[in-house]
């Protein structure tokens, strides 16, 4: 029996106020949110982010793609790409992408559950919406392993 590679993997939802991150690996195919870093119109402080690379040393970042419910590319994907691109040139960071349509729905729908108040301005969910990202991912890189 083939023994998995382990990876290790940062998962990123992309945001213009908040780009929330998550850390997980593949053998459990878990994650767990991170605190979100603040963006700029899109634009974290790059020196937080090298800080979030340099503690979690992720094999690759998984960054969500916004794409529209008929699988056409949104807007955002524009900005998502260019801050991908971004994380590779500054960082040397492998980017992998993963459809994250309803993502943020899912996460809200959950929390709602637990009694979030929907003051998400006061307690942001992106980073939770990361955590479901890169827990897709980890699922579907997993099945691509066997």
């Amino acid at each position: 029996m083939k023994t998995p590679r382990k990876i290790c993997a940062l998962g990123i939802d992309y945001g213009l106020k908040n780009i929330g991150l998550a850390y997980g690996q593949s053998l459990t195919q878990t994650a767990q949110a991170l605190p979100a870093i603040k963006a700029k119109d899109g634009i974290p402080n790059w020196e937080q982010m090298e800080q979030v690379l340099s503690q979690w040393q992720p094999d690759i970042v998984v960054i969500g793609l916004p794409l529209n419910m008929d699988g056409s590319e949104s807007e955002l994907c524009k900005r998502v790409r260019k801050f991908g691109n971004r994380l590779h040139g500054r960082f040397n960071a492998q980017i992998d992408y993963m459809d994250e349509r309803l993502s943020s729905v899912a996460v809200k729908e959950e929390e709602k559950a637990r009694g979030h108040k929907g003051d998400y301005g006061k307690n942001p969910i992106d980073s939770l919406a990361a955590q479901l990202i890169l827990e897709d991912w980890l699922r579907a890189y997993s099945f691509s392993q066997d």
